[in-house]
């Protein structure tokens, strides 16, 4: 059995975008937001490269790579670490990899996949939870604010 429980694997498929961190050529983190998350299997999480010139860069570096997921009204989700892979277009990872992204139709402007291969993965949980609040509490509050924002027509 691999390293992603199907909750896990739910998070991902149902938030779609997470949160990248690299580190740069100066030390300093980098957090860039990717909205082209997959599962891979049980192990790797995936995303297509799109407009990620210093992710790219700074994985070519250090190949140390943490994604986070949250469920906005949950407050719930997970943080995966591990080594990342750029796969460019023209190799045979890629080319293997890429219908997986169809249902994005970005595949003209993928210029690389990259593929973390899971060590570790840990979940986030808002501390409103340490203090009594239940997931059915949190989703309604979180769910009138974002309503509150942008009210559905």
């Amino acid at each position: 059995m691999g390293i992603l429980t199907a909750d896990m694997k739910r998070v991902v498929a149902e938030q779609k975008l997470g949160f990248v961190a690299t580190v740069s050529a100066d030390g300093a983190p980098n957090l860039s937001p990717k909205g082209t998350m997959l599962v891979l299997d049980d192990d790797r999480i995936m995303f297509a490269e799109v407009r990620s010139p210093a992710t790219v860069a700074n994985l070519g570096r250090n190949p140390g790579m943490e994604i986070n997921f949250v469920d906005q009204l949950s407050r719930k989700g997970y943080r995966f670490k591990g080594t990342a892979q750029v796969l460019p277009r023209g190799k045979p990872e890629f080319g293997a990899l890429i219908e997986r992204f169809g249902h994005f139709k970005m595949d003209a402007v993928i210029r690389a996949i990259v593929v973390l291969t899971v060590a570790k993965a840990a979940p986030i949980t808002s501390p409103a939870y340490d203090v009594g609040a239940t997931e059915p509490e949190l989703r309604r509050t979180w769910r009138a604010y974002f309503n509150s924002l942008a009210p559905v027509d």
